[in-house]
């Protein structure tokens, strides 16, 4: 396992981050054992959010770690704002991940959308109070614009105030035609050049187009009506065939291939992957730790 750093995170974070979406009370034995099995991948990045199954995500990894008594060692992400930024709003939403989570802190916390009700400022200032409480540790944005980021973190660092340190958008290899649900934002050139300027680290949800490079699609057959929606293009099928005659190249699988892909952009990167069976973590570490050159990641690009 590979692992990065996060400005405000004590600790390393691993480039495969367990993402936790599809968490339930009721499954609760089932989902032990898959994140054992993510732990002795040497993975120690837990993703979830205040919305996931209703809460129940978070509920999972709060007893998981207190059962466990890893809290010192994992590194837990967790998100909230979806619908509003509100201070009243967004501190219950924090307040009720701590208690779900049982813990005091949030290593990681995000910004599931703007609110552009509010200014940069407003936001800043509030996300810091947690800060300087120990509450949270870093701060970051997910499906924020560019020009918003910049504008926050330029205010951050007028201000003396600690600002985003990381962003989680989406990055796959295939480009998506419209957002898969709104009010979401992928890596498009604006977005890459603000990453590659800043070097600021990239968590990226749904490395793999939500399965797009996973085998079970075709240009020709429709199974998932969304993934068509979203995916399917002639240039997206085209870097489909660029990962697969790659991958033959390498022995690899397309999709590790795909992931890859996200895990060799010119500045720092981490996947989220719901992996479920130890064979599909270990694929997602074995393609994280691919190093692909610089001309097979722009080859891979063209469309």
């Amino acid at each position: 396992m590979q692992y990065m750093s996060i400005a405000g995170c004590s600790k390393q974070v691993a480039k495969v981050i367990k993402g936790t979406d599809y968490l339930q009370i009721a499954s609760y034995e089932l989902h032990r054992e898959q994140l054992d099995e993510y732990i002795e991948t040497g993975g120690n990045a837990i993703d979830t959010a205040h919305i996931y199954t209703a809460g129940e995500s978070e509920a999972v990894i709060g007893r998981y770690v207190e059962e466990r008594n890893l809290r010192n060692e994992l590194v837990l992400f967790t998100k909230g704002g979806i619908s509003t930024l509100q201070r009243q709003v967004l501190h219950s939403e924090i307040m009720t991940s701590l208690e779900r989570l049982r813990t005091d802190y949030i290593d990681l916390y995000a910004l599931h959308r703007d609110d552009d009700s509010l200014t940069v400022g407003e936001i800043i200032e509030m996300l810091n109070e947690y800060i300087n409480k120990g509450t949270i540790h870093a701060i970051g944005a997910s499906n924020w614009t560019p020009a918003r980021l910049l504008e926050a973190n330029r205010y951050a660092t007028e201000h003396g105030l600690v600002g985003f340190t990381f962003n989680s958008p989406n990055l796959s290899l295939a480009k998506p035609k419209e957002p898969y649900w709104n009010g979401v934002l992928h890596v498009d050139e604006e977005m890459a050049r603000l990453h590659e300027n800043t070097k600021l680290p990239c968590l990226s949800w749904s490395p793999l187009a939500r399965g797009f490079f996973s085998g079970r699609f075709s240009p020709d057959v429709i199974t998932d009506k969304d993934i068509a929606r979203v995916f399917y293009s002639d240039e997206n099928w085209e870097k489909y065939e660029r990962a697969q005659k790659l991958a033959a190249q390498k022995g690899m699988f397309t999709a590790e291939i795909a992931l890859a892909y996200v895990a060799n952009q010119s500045y720092p990167t981490a996947i989220i992957a719901g992996a479920r069976t130890m064979e599909e973590l270990q694929s997602c570490v074995r393609a994280t730790e691919l190093k692909l050159t610089v001309e097979e990641v722009v080859w891979l690009e063209q469309g």
